[in-house]
């Protein structure tokens, strides 16, 4: 019977519950366990095996690039940083409410290090949401006009609750992927939440987009359901290029 219950299991890919069938039987065999209590072991180990896989996909399909939490980062040495303000941010309260965040700061602040730790809380947290280089979110923007698979891409990367557009600095731009960027954001306000790390304070965007009645439009919106961070702080960088945080982590 043990087989045919194995068997069954297999069929219907229930992989949780296989996982644990023969040491949650052979506790029931000896302790006289009631069906009722194998039954919900057994569902409960399939949920959480569901979870724990729904999770994993959420963080491969983001596409993070390094690993970084807000747990490992390194507050005591970036005073810039508020870490209390942080751990309420990582409550997730701001993509309930479709809030922007905006991390502004100079090279190797951390800016980076805080999105993507915010960005993995919401993943593990059972948000979807995805890691993008501004340059290659705007090189994808543009390729996608050669197809005409803008409006399909946007409708895409507007389903994320967050996306994250990090690095957002001196880029190459041509008047395409400006309109595709602004058509993106403007699609987002007010509907889901979107990260960006800058090295460019807010007037200084008037030089990268140079189309000051877009970028007003979308300074408006960004800034009306937005949440800017400025980090007045130390490099976390060492003079090697290296930083002080752990090998398999990278701050900005």
């Amino acid at each position: 019977m043990r087989e045919k219950i194995r068997q069954l299991l297999i069929e219907l890919r229930l992989k949780g519950m296989q996982n644990v069938l023969d040491p949650e039987l052979d506790a029931a065999e000896k302790n006289g366990t009631a069906i009722q209590k194998i039954l919900y072991r057994l569902l409960c180990e399939e949920l959480a095996y569901r979870q724990q896989r729904s999770m994993h996909y959420r963080l491969n399909h983001a596409k993070i690039p390094f690993d970084w939490t807000l747990k490992t980062f390194p507050f005591d040495k970036q005073p810039g940083v508020n870490k209390s303000q942080m751990m309420s941010l990582a409550g997730l309260d701001f993509i309930e409410r479709a809030e922007n965040i905006v991390f502004i700061g100079k090279p190797g602040t951390g800016k980076s290090g805080l999105a993507i730790g915010l960005l993995r809380q919401a993943l593990i947290n059972g948000y979807r949401g995805r890691f993008y280089n501004a340059q290659d979110l705007l090189d994808e923007l543009y390729a996608s006009l050669a197809d005409r698979s803008t409006p399909k891409l946007i409708k895409r990367l507007c389903n994320y609750p967050v996306l994250l557009i990090d690095e957002l600095g001196y880029l190459t731009l041509n008047s395409e992927q400006v309109n595709a960027f602004f058509k993106l954001m403007g699609e987002r306000y007010g509907k889901a939440s979107t990260i960006i790390t800058t090295n460019l304070d807010y007037p200084d965007w008037y030089g990268l987009f140079k189309r000051k009645t877009l970028v007003d439009a979308l300074l408006d919106r960004l800034k009306h359901r937005c949440i800017t961070i400025q980090i007045n702080g130390p490099s976390l960088r060492t003079p090697s290029g290296k930083t002080d945080a752990p090998p398999s982590t990278k701050p900005e």
